[in-house]
């Protein structure tokens, strides 16, 4: 068997994890220009790993806008939900062995350079 296949079975037979990377909203904080340069291509250096792994199956960062629905699902208010000025900034889909494994994959993620940080969730199914 070639190697291609033989990564592509490994890969199946891993589990699906979710990273939600939580952070301070910074996004009105001044930040140099070398400093925003070094830390996307942080960011970009990890996920390129991830994907050549075989481990990164999806992700995002997330606007500022959205819907916050409440109650019995009725009230829908233009907002995100916050504490203090902690926000939800972006996801990944990751593929793992186990929880541990995904937590430390996630340890070694560039939201940390940012005061932000990780929550790592298995999918149920």
């Amino acid at each position: 068997m070639n190697t291609n296949k033989q990564n592509i079975n490994i890969y199946k037979k891993m589990k699906d994890y979710i990273i939600l990377f939580r952070e301070p909203d910074g996004r009105m904080d001044e930040h140099s220009e070398e400093h925003l340069r070094i830390h996307q291509q942080h960011w970009s250096e990890w996920l390129t790993r991830l994907k050549v792994e075989g481990r990164l199956s999806g992700g995002s960062s997330l606007t500022l806008e959205g819907r916050l629905i409440t109650g019995d699902g009725t009230t829908i208010t233009p907002t995100i939900h916050k504490v203090g000025t902690e926000i939800v900034g972006g996801f990944l889909l990751l593929k793992a062995n186990n929880l541990d494994e995904a937590a430390e994959i996630a340890s070694s993620c560039p939201i940390y350079e940012s005061d932000g940080y990780s929550e790592v969730r298995e999918f149920k199914n």
